[in-house]
């Protein structure tokens, strides 16, 4: 008779795998303990070092579903974006995304140098590996957190997170090609070459992702009758249409991840109404996808290993949250005008996950010699961010005063808008008049309305929730209408 034991027991470890770390997972967010932290330790847990005692050490595979889990995640987080957020959200997310990545690699290089003496390729090649901050962390903790962030800085995070990775794949093969053809020969790449490889990477990814989107989006306005009652059916289709894109963009030389999310954001603004039946079904892949690959990743790591290294790991991820990311987040942000705060949180919220790992894997794979040291200080960079980011996110929200209120929550909705409501329309005059409030100096006249002066003072694309002090006043940002500021809080001192 035949013997099924080959399949019944690697499903049953790999079912009781996931169920564990589910089970951990909620139990230890109830605490503040990130979710996600746990599926890795689990697998860690499991592996050959563990009490588990599973030997795993197919990297082809963990990279060949580690791509897979991120190009759903991505697709997930690209459907669950809205065009109106990149009023606020684009141009910063993307100088972080490009430029962010680039500074923070070579920040995080020094570190490479002085911590573990590594040579500058190498180090340059660890920077690159750890540099960009990871979507399904980000998209994971500021959904499941239930903070509402004002628009800017959540805008910000949710399009840099989703548009950094092909950055950061670039650096990588970049500095492997560099720490290979320098071992090999002595020569630094073709740097023509190089930039040749980036711009493919951007331009084909970026235009196969809108291409398939706008497709894929009409396709699904034409079928939504036919799918009303059919949101499972409907998630597969996107996911199964998102996985394609990814694929065929990296199979042409593209960034399948840019591809992917922009695919995202384009069907589920241009189809709204029949994505959003099924963005509960794509929440459910998402968290399969992300349980899978942070399970295997565990699964890969030797703990072993990692304790020889792991005084100047830790020291490479507290330069990272501490030094790198901060300062590269300042840099990026300076042109536009973001608050001390905002840019504080942007900072702290660099959060590392799968990626990281994802990425170390591409040495292990092209045989750079040193790259079981890059893995294992990308496992505990990955470790020390989702403890220590992921753990004080909504509590340094609530810190830096970025968290708005719903209208249901009376008491503190008077205490971030005031007690007046003013519409944005009437003239400065007549409010500085009535309120015995200064009248501004450089008016534009004696028409400049409430709002037009108060959007001219923040000098960037206003949000809910900003505020400009007059005399002894706070002029608060209450309602938007398109790009015009309607409505305004006024608060004045309590006596």
């Amino acid at each position: 008779m035949l013997s099924l034991d080959f399949l019944a027991l690697p499903l049953m470890a790999a079912a009781t795998l996931v169920f564990v770390a589910i089970l951990g997972g909620i139990i230890s967010s109830r605490i503040g303990f990130p979710f996600l932290l746990v599926f890795l330790l689990v697998g860690t847990l499991a592996g050959a070092d563990g009490p588990g005692g599973i030997v795993f050490d197919d990297f082809s595979l963990s990279f060949w579903v580690g791509n897979i889990a991120l190009a759903v995640i991505l697709l997930d987080g690209g459907l669950r974006t809205e065009f109106s957020t990149f009023r606020t959200g684009l141009k910063p997310s993307l100088v972080l995304a490009t430029l962010g990545v680039i500074l923070s690699a070579g920040f995080t290089a020094v570190a490479g140098v002085w911590l573990f003496a590594l040579d500058w390729p190498l180090a340059l090649l660890m920077g690159a590996i750890v540099g960009s901050t990871d979507a399904a962390v980000v998209f994971s903790l500021l959904k499941s957190s239930g903070l509402r962030l004002n628009e800017r800085v959540a805008a910000t995070l949710e399009i840099e997170s989703g548009m950094n990775d092909p950055m950061a794949v670039f650096l990588t093969l970049t500095f492997i090609s560099l720490t290979l053809t320098m071992l090999d020969t002595g020569t630094a790449p073709d740097w023509l070459e190089t930039l040749s490889y980036f711009a493919t990477q951007f331009v084909v990814g970026g235009l196969l992702g809108a291409g398939a989107g706008y497709a894929i989006a009409a396709l699904m306005n034409s079928l939504r009758s036919l799918l009303d009652s059919g949101s499972g059916i409907l998630a597969l289709m996107l996911m199964s249409a998102g996985i394609g894109v990814f694929g065929l963009a990296t199979w042409l030389g593209g960034s399948g991840f840019l591809a992917v999310y922009i695919f995202g954001v384009i069907v589920g603004n241009q189809g709204r109404k029949a994505v959003r039946q099924a963005l509960s079904a794509m929440d459910g892949f998402a968290w399969l996808a992300q349980a899978s690959m942070f399970l295997i990743l565990g699964l890969l790591v030797t703990p072993n290993e990692i304790v020889a290294n792991l005084i100047p790991a830790l020291g490479i991820a507290l330069f990272l949250m501490l030094v790198a990311r901060p300062l590269s987040v300042w840099l990026c942000l300076l042109p536009f005008h973001f608050t001390a705060k905002e840019i504080a949180f942007i900072a702290w919220v660099g959060l590392r996950g799968a990626v990281p790992i994802v990425l170390a894997i591409f040495p292990l794979m092209a045989g750079v010699k040193g790259a079981e040291t890059l893995f294992n200080a990308a496992f505990v960079v990955v470790v020390a961010s989702l403890l220590l980011q992921g753990s004080s996110l909504a509590w340094l929200a609530r810190r830096m005063d970025l968290i708005l209120p719903e209208k249901a929550d009376s008491q503190n909705w008077r205490r971030v808008f005031g007690d007046f409501v003013l519409d944005g329309r009437i003239t400065m005059e007549q409010v500085c008049g009535f309120y015995d409030l200064p009248l501004p100096e450089g008016q534009e006249g004696p028409d400049q309305t409430l709002g037009h002066w108060l959007a001219s003072e923040l000098r960037r694309p206003p949000i809910v929730g900003d505020k400009v002090s007059l005399g002894h006043a706070e002029i608060v940002v209450r309602e938007i209408k398109g790009t015009d500021i309607s409505l305004v809080g006024l608060k004045l001192p309590q006596h």
